[in-house]
């Protein structure tokens, strides 16, 4: 129970990777507000799975592009759980795959604003509380192709990348506050969100990569678990691929 009694905010937590990073949460002791934007049920479901199984949360609705949304997430979640001590950032933000040379501005801004919105509003609303009682824990979670790019991924490649720089910014700025800011990257995770590739793509990556598989929502989740523990109390600024070695720093 390493993080008994601590309490967490995980976004877009109502499925894949920030589902199992929620549940992971809980069953070290967390408790833990399940953010969904649209997807109640799943929202419920991930929530219900919790309890089940002794774990202790909340379900909120908030999209986390919206200022006003997520200060509301926020101040229920202390007034339910408790002062906030980690944040993860994890909610998705859409984009079209496709070339650059086909790519319009208005689709490519419209993914660098709303991901940097879906890390500045709950980074901004947390990290008061955090400094006034010197300790936080901010994962926020990237992309491997934020520093290997792929083709059809200009927009989300530049998106996460803005995304690493943010949070070395903020690990050096917060850290006198007691508060660390670390990245989790994953590589292509078997989740509903790429459910629509094809299945022999897929078997070509995992044969490509070291460990011979493709990364599980629990794979990302143990690395973000790691990160808000005491194992890694002095641990800030990092950047940690979650690919099974396709990426090596």
């Amino acid at each position: 129970m390493e993080l008994k009694d601590a309490v967490a905010i995980v976004t877009g937590s109502s499925r894949g990777i920030g589902a199992a990073t929620a549940d992971m949460l809980a069953a070290r002791g967390a408790r833990v507000t399940v953010n969904y934007h649209m997807n109640r049920e799943r929202g419920e479901g991930v929530l219900a799975g919790i309890r089940e199984r002794g774990g202790e949360g909340i379900l909120v609705q908030a999209d986390v592009t919206d200022m006003d949304q997520v200060e509301a997430m926020v101040d229920r979640t202390v007034k339910e759980l408790g002062p906030v001590d980690i944040l993860v950032n994890n909610a998705n933000i859409y984009f079209p795959i496709k070339a650059f040379l086909e790519y319009g501005w208005e689709d490519f801004e419209r993914k660098i604003l709303q991901e940097m919105k879906a890390l500045f509003f709950p980074c901004k609303a947390v990290v008061s509380g955090m400094a006034r009682r010197r300790r936080g824990c901010i994962v926020n979670v990237s992309s491997g192709l934020s520093r290997v790019p792929g083709l059809g991924f200009c927009a989300h490649t530049s998106a996460k990348s803005a995304l690493d720089g943010f949070s070395k910014a903020l690990a050096q700025e917060l850290g006198p506050h007691g508060i660390r800011v670390n990245v989790v990257a994953p590589g292509l995770t078997v989740t509903d969100a790429t459910s629509n590739q094809p299945e022999e793509m897929l078997e070509a990556i995992a044969q490509h990569t070291p460990l011979r598989r493709l990364a599980q929502p629990e794979d990302v989740a143990r690395a973000v678990l790691f990160f808000c523990t005491a194992k890694a109390g002095f641990i800030t600024g990092a950047y940690l691929p979650v690919s099974g070695g396709i990426q090596m720093l």
